[in-house]
């Protein structure tokens, strides 16, 4: 039996619930040829219950924004559908976290999006730009309505830190980084000093890029379970607490692969297996990126 919509959830800021499981729209957006097709993509996905959808104006320099807004738009005329159904994702390049480079980058991809607003707006990864102009921009941009939370991407726990310690930087609504079974690494400090001030992790790449989906050893355990490798690998993404996997998908079987993840709950004993296999880190790790 499929999921529903509502069975998973994780808390956000301010009292909110995040869906546990995003659409990630990378590498969606590189051809204007491919446009309709990829929209149909991401319309079957809201179909099936996903409703937090992540893009950002470096993919396909606002091609994936462009394939989401042509989708959404789609979906927002059906009868029964609203915007305040959706959790729409975002992120600016380092090179617009000034004030007035936010404001021009938020707008531009409000347009793509044809939307009015964002729901998390973040920064890609850290720039020159310092941390407190990118505060003010964000802050500048919730005032008028645009974004209604904003936050990181690819920062680590001597990132976060920093960030927390400004003035108004523990508004900061989430961090989204490369955290999967395979890159396990911020489990040592990053995690548990975000889990600590109940702010949500986005997991991008809960499937290594595919690679877990190959997984020979991961494949073996997971097929007397009924499942794939890709599907075992993100339900442990799933069960980790505060963390909001959102793994791209290629086509309709893919999607409907992941979502039927969210009916799955592992044993003691297949954790303990994956545990072995894929051990925790017991040292600080450079953050993964990708």
């Amino acid at each position: 039996m499929d999921p529903d919509i509502n069975s998973r959830s994780v808390a956000g800021p301010d009292g909110e619930r995040w869906p546990a499981l995003g659409l990630g729209t990378w590498r969606l957006g590189e051809s204007n040829a491919r446009d309709a097709q990829e929209a149909a993509l991401v319309e079957h996905a809201i179909a099936l219950g996903y409703s937090l959808i992540d893009t950002a104006e470096m993919y396909g320099e606002g091609g994936a924004e462009r394939v989401v807004g042509q989708a959404l738009a789609r979906v927002l005329r059906q009868p029964g559908r609203a915007r305040e159904q959706f959790t729409i994702v975002s992120k600016a390049y380092p090179h617009h976290a000034s004030v007035a480079g936010l404001r021009k980058a938020c707008e531009a991809s409000l347009r793509r999006l044809q939307l009015e607003s964002i729901d998390l707006y973040l920064l890609h990864w850290r720039g020159d730009t310092p941390l407190g102009e990118t505060i003010a921009g964000f802050e500048a941009l919730q005032r008028r309505g645009l974004v209604r939370h904003w936050g990181v991407s690819n920062f680590d726990r001597t990132d976060m830190e920093e960030l927390n310690a400004m003035p108004g930087g523990t508004r900061c609504a989430s961090n989204q980084v490369y955290y999967s079974l395979s890159e396990r690494g911020v489990e040592f400090d990053l995690l548990p000093w975000m889990r600590e001030r109940a702010m949500p992790l986005m997991a991008y790449c809960p499937i290594d890029g595919g690679a877990l989906a190959r997984h020979a050893k991961l494949g073996t355990l997971a097929r007397p379970l009924g499942l794939s490798a890709a599907q075992l690998a993100l339900a442990w993404t799933l069960e980790q607490p505060g963390v909001v996997p959102i793994p791209k998908a290629g086509s309709q079987e893919h999607l409907l692969e992941n979502w039927r993840c969210l009916g799955v709950t592992l044993s003691p004993d297949t954790r303990q297996a994956l545990a072995a296999m894929f051990p925790a880190p017991h040292r600080a790790r450079r953050l993964a990126m990708r």
